[in-house]
């Protein structure tokens, strides 16, 4: 049985955790707000420039002139999975969700005989990707050194990405990423960004109408295209921001709540030890006193 001392380091150290814990929530709560702000600002501008492009595509879908972007090789045998992860861990099943979806991908893709690759954003889900396909992973993004996340960076994600389609280095881009529904629901996302899809009833979206271009619509879509998969790839960064720091606080929640049991629990255990030396003791002296 552990000593008095033993039990009043173990109750002290179980505090300090606590207040770890606590500040670590408090931060969190503190940063999602903004997080949460800036995604759901990102999230009428990515889907009203699906629906545009949507809308734009229609006119072009099924001719030869095509962007690659939309039309894709003609092929679907080389996947690329880019998986968007925290830089960061204390943040419960956070990273471990979005990678689970990305191996069921990536497994379902080889048991049909494709070709599988990753690109990796984000320290957590490299770590935990390159244990079993090591050798798949193509290229790995730290933003560690981000304060804050700003269009340039997926922006140059997305020039890897495109660069890597036009030298046909694979044929379809699914994006994974966390998306934010409140504090205790982040909710794992694929979406295929390369070659571009579009809801079908992206022209009824826009009210059904029949536009005329200027210039065409092939050249329209020679430009935006390319910036549609970095919006897609920004909001996706913005996304699992906000996810993140909502599955941090839940986790430090439940964390600070846990050390708060265990401190009672090893406080009644310090109480009853204590209370038995004591007895023991006057037991001791008693017995001492009578056989005097």
């Amino acid at each position: 049985m552990p000593s008095l001392k033993d039990l009043r380091n173990r109750i002290a150290a179980t505090k300090a955790t606590q207040k770890i814990t606590r500040a670590m929530q408090m931060v969190a709560a503190s940063k999602l707000r903004r997080a949460q702000v800036a995604a759901e600002a990102a999230r009428p501008y990515a889907a009203h420039m699906d629906k545009v492009l949507g809308n734009i595509a229609a006119s072009v879908a099924g001719l030869a002139t095509a962007p690659r972007l939309l039309r894709g090789t003609g092929s679907s045998n080389r996947h690329l999975l880019l998986v968007c992860t925290a830089e960061r861990g204390l943040c419960g099943p956070f990273n471990t969700a979005i990678v689970r979806l990305a191996r069921e991908r990536a497994a379902a893709l080889a048991a049909d005989g494709r070709e599988v690759r990753f690109f990796c954003v984000g320290r957590k889900g490299f770590d935990q990707l390159k244990r079993q396909y090591e050798k798949q992973i193509v290229e790995m993004v730290d933003l560690r050194a981000a304060r804050t996340l700003r269009f340039e960076h997926a922006e140059k994600i997305a020039e890897k990405i495109i660069s890597s389609f036009e030298n046909f280095e694979f044929d379809v881009c699914t994006l994974f990423f966390s998306r934010f529904r409140s504090v205790i629901a982040q909710i794992p996302t694929a979406q295929q960004i390369v070659p571009s899809v579009f809801d079908a009833e992206a022209m009824d979206a826009l009210g059904g109408a029949a536009y005329e271009f200027e210039p065409e619509a092939e050249e329209i879509l020679h430009d935006l295209l390319p910036r549609n998969v970095a919006v897609q790839i920004f909001r996706a960064l913005l996304e699992n921001a906000a996810s993140f720091y909502g599955a941090q606080m839940s986790a430090m929640d439940n964390a600070t709540r846990n050390a708060g049991d265990m401190i009672r629990r090893q406080t009644l255990t310090y109480n009853r030890s204590r209370q038995a030396m004591i007895t023991k003791e006057l037991i001791e002296i008693i017995s001492g006193a009578e056989a005097l």
